[in-house]
Parts: C-alpha cells; structure tokens; sequence
C-alpha cells in the first residue's frame, strides 16, 4: 500500500507502466477534440444568421471543450502528451494560443505548483489563495477585506478567470526569464493575428462577444476544477519542515468523480492524485492507473454534488488540520466573547 512518507523508489514502479506517452492516443485526442472545436466555430458562424441567442449557446459549449484543449496544453507542458519533446512544444503552443497561455511562461509557474502544493510555507505561484486562520486574524483590516473579495465565488469563479486568462497572462512575472519572457510575448502577437483573422470574418462586435463567452466559461470551468482539486475540507497542507511529496499528492489532491460525459470535457484530470504523484502519466492514462492500486482507490472521492460544499471553505486551520469557513472565524470570537463574559462576572462576583 502506498502511504504518506513512501518513497519515490517504492511508488515509481506502480506508475512507470502508465506514464509511457502514446502518439497514436495523442493524435485522436487532438482529433477529437480541436476538430470539434474548429466546428463549433463555422456553426457559430453560420448561426448568427439564425439567432444570436444560439450563436452564445454554441460559444458556450466551445468554452466547455476548450477545457478539454486546456488539458491538452497542460499534458505538453509536462512532456507526456507525445513521446516527442517537440511534438509536446508545438502542439502546447497551438493549444496556449487558443487558450491565451503562453507556453513557456506557464510550463515554469505550473512546475512550481507540483512542487510546492500543500506546502504551507512555499504558497503563492500557480495555486489559490488560501490563508491560515491564525494570519487572517492578523492581517489588517485591508487585507482581510481583500481576501473576502477574491475568494467571493463570483469573483472566483467569474471574474478572476477571465482576467487571469485575458490580462494578467499577457504580462511576464517579474521573476521570468529570457524564454518565458519572449513566450509571452510571441503570445501576444500570435493571438492578435488570431483575433484580427476572425475579426475580419465575423466583424469586430460579434468576434468580442464570441470570445468572451467561450473564455468566461472555460476560465470559470477550469478555476473551479483546479479549486476543487486542492480546496476541499480534509486536504493536506504542512509546514516545510513536516512536508512529504506522496502525502501532498495523495491527500492533497482530489479524486474528483465526474459523469462521463464531464470527464471527457475534463481530460480526466479529475484523476488529479495520480496526476500530482506522478505528472508524467498522460491524461489518457490517468483513469486506468488510478484503477491499477488499492490505494488509489482508496482516496475519498469527490463528486459533482459533494464539491459545490467546498465553495463555503476560505481558510486553513492548523490546529484542525481542516480548511473551514468564515463561520468559523465568527464561532470562535463568538466563543472568546463568551469566555470573556463568564470570566468578568467571576472577577465581579470575587470582589463582592
């Protein structure tokens, strides 16, 4: 049985069968995915001499299977899509330019997410922001009003993406390099040959609302299941000095049980455990992996009803080892409030 503390050298060999990349798997999932997509695209189109309510009806479904272009982009940014290290490159940039990542830029932000998910000490690239109980009660009255805002699910879910994917990506971080720097930036210049194609197609009003409505969903799609993958109520998150990489993948990330029809969207990366245990397994080969161990199925599944609970949960409580929600803050100053009353009136009554 693989448990927290297990060394690589003991789970590697469960894994190495599934993390061999398949061509022939990666081709028809590009088939079957991007030729959908292009589709989705002419019927949009063709419909607006339809209704346009049914041309914002078609970009939603598009924001849905771009998702599934995401997950694509994301197996070539960990080199296991192809077996080719160039075919995962050019295939990851195609992929970042409909979904307006930079390839390289994001590849490097994303890498230090693996290795630093459920680390309490190394938080804040590629991750939610996620506090502890104790520094929320600590943070001046700004930042905790900030932080309200941001982990406000419309604002999480609605906003933030969209900004994420159309605006804070156009822009390097400050700590980039030279390769990241120019993939942003070659990015940026790919997407506006890309826009002013089918501006001149569909016209400049028409091509903003298309393009919007399939990044506001697709952006709130993939931020949810990203949340959903590492904020749920019993997740791992320890001190540097007390974090361990099998215990962070296996109980830091979910098992998130989706219907079918939702996994295919997805990419199976539900299977995100597996896919933090080991990055190298293709998203075509997470399901079967995750069936191959007792152990894996052994991790609690979150389904599609269960994870609309974990909206509720804000911060993470180290002496509960639990992400809670706000309620609990005002629990707890309720109690102290309690408690300060109890031990006024026994300092009254002592002095009678």
């Amino acid at each position: 049985m693989i448990r927290p503390g297990t060394s690589i050298a003991e789970w590697k060999p469960i894994v190495a069968p599934y993390e061999e990349p398949s061509a022939w798997k990666a081709i028809w999932q590009i088939v079957n995915t991007l030729g959908p997509y292009v589709l989705l695209w002419v019927l949009m189109y063709r419909s607006q001499a339809i209704s346009w309510w049914l041309t914002l009806f078609l970009a939603a479904l598009g924001g849905g299977l771009l998702v599934r272009v995401f997950v694509i982009f994301h197996d070539c940014g960990h080199g296991s899509f192809f077996p080719s290290r160039l075919a995962n490159d050019l295939t990851g940039a195609v992929a970042g330019l409909l979904t307006f990542t930079p390839y390289y830029s994001w590849r490097r932000e994303h890498s230090l997410h693996h290795a630093t998910a459920g680390d309490l000490d190394r938080r804040g690239t590629g991750d939610v922001w996620t506090m502890t109980v104790r520094e929320y009660l600590e943070s001046p009255r700004w930042k905790r009003s900030a932080y309200r805002f941001v982990r406000n699910p419309l604002v999480l879910f609605a906003l933030v993406p969209v900004f994420l994917f159309v605006v804070r990506q156009r822009f390097p971080k400050a700590a980039a390099g030279t390769r990241e720097r120019r993939s942003v930036w070659w990015m940026n210049l790919a997407i506006l040959g890309l826009a002013a194609a089918l501006i001149r197609v569909f016209g400049f009003v028409p091509y903003l609302l298309i393009q919007l409505t399939i990044m506001t969903v697709a952006g709130g799609v993939g931020v949810w299941l990203f949340y959903v993958q590492h904020q749920f109520e019993d997740a791992y998150w320890e001190r540097s000095e007390d974090w361990d990489y099998t215990a962070a993948a296996l109980q830091g990330s979910s098992f998130y049980n989706l219907p079918r029809v939702l996994q295919w969207l997805s990419g199976n990366i539900g299977f995100h455990h597996i896919h933090h245990l080991s990055s190298r397994v293709p998203n075509y080969n997470l399901e079967r992996c995750h069936r191959s161990h007792p152990r894996f199925r052994e991790v609690r599944a979150v389904t599609l009803f269960s994870s609309l609970g974990t909206i509720r949960l804000r911060l993470w409580d180290e002496r509960r080892r639990k992400l809670v929600g706000f309620r609990h803050i005002r629990d707890m100053r309720s109690r102290a409030k309690d408690v300060d009353h109890r031990a006024s009136a026994a300092r009254r009554s002592a002095t009678r």
